[in-house]
């Protein structure tokens, strides 16, 4: 029987699951990836999907710790460090990995030196493996790098928050031709730290896609996934993986908001300081194939 209460909010935009959990005796909380709501037409932010979940847990009188990200996400921007005005206190954390990523995209966006990667941006760093207490709620980091080198997936009580490591049983797991990104890293996270765990652990997913207009799932389990995901069963070999893993990335577009996703995320969510003329700007890399 589960000891925790867990929320789940969708932001169809992004296909996105953020989710609140909370011990319902104590009230204790954290949030896990909210979204900040970003419409590329016009480059306008907005907090309704943020604005939701501040509702909810005002709403449950709950008492905010953390909020986790599973990973830098190339899908949507961060709302966490809007959380901070709303609940002092509160602190936002992240792999103590998100040094691999931040030096990564340093370079891709030719950063200056004002941004520092050694995560300082963030409020807690995360070890694997390491144990996070929010009140009476504890929380294990399990290692499943290779979406991104910074990927963890959050273990609380029954349930595993699996970010985009991995997605509901017909979707399979998630792509890993990013900058650093490795397949056969995916793999081993998968197969050591989630399908070891007993079957009946419940599974709630980063995202969802609703392949074939289905109806929108976000909850599975350790049974399920290892007897059906599509790409990753427990019989799957790793070397079988890779190879569909690495050719099916190769027939897949970019995410619409990869940059300006990207450059708010590894910066812990803010968005870029204001300009003398009291503007933020997004700063996007063209993909130039030609000389110039």
């Amino acid at each position: 029987m589960s000891n925790i209460n867990i929320k789940t909010f969708y932001d169809e935009a992004t296909f996105t699951l953020t989710y609140v959990v909370s011990d319902p005796a104590t009230k204790d909380a954290v949030v896990i990836d909210p979204v900040l709501d970003y419409n590329p037409i016009g480059s306008k932010v907005s907090d309704t999907s943020y604005q939701q979940v501040v509702d909810y847990v005002k709403q449950e009188g709950l008492k905010l710790h953390y909020v986790l990200e599973t990973h830098a996400h190339a899908d949507h921007l961060s709302s966490s460090q809007l959380f901070r005005d709303d609940f002092p206190g509160v602190q936002v954390a992240v792999s103590e990995r998100i040094r691999q990523v931040q030096s990564v995209f340093k370079g891709v966006y030719n950063l200056d030196d004002s941004f520092v990667a050694n995560g300082e941006q963030f409020d807690r760093l995360i070890e694997d493996y390491e144990v996070l207490t929010a009140g009476s709620l504890s929380i294990k980091a399990l290692p499943t790098p290779g979406h991104t080198p910074a990927c963890l997936t959050y273990h609380v009580d029954d349930a595993l928050f699996t970010g985009d490591a991995l997605f509901m049983p017909d979707f399979g797991t998630g792509r890993c031709d990013f900058p650093a990104g490795d397949a056969r890293t995916l793999y081993q996270g998968i197969q050591k730290n989630l399908y070891s765990l007993p079957d009946e652990t419940r599974v709630f997913v980063g995202h969802d896609y609703q392949p074939g207009g289905r109806e929108l799932r976000y909850e599975t389990t350790i049974g399920e996934e290892k007897a059906k995901n599509i790409q990753l069963k427990a019989s799957t070999s790793e070397d079988e993986f890779v190879q569909f893993r690495e050719n099916k990335d190769k027939t897949l577009a970019a995410p619409k908001l990869i940059y300006q996703s990207i450059l708010v995320n590894i910066d812990a969510g803010h968005l870029p300081k204001q300009e003398s003329n009291g503007k933020r700007y997004l700063k996007i890399p063209l993909n130039i194939t030609t000389a110039q």
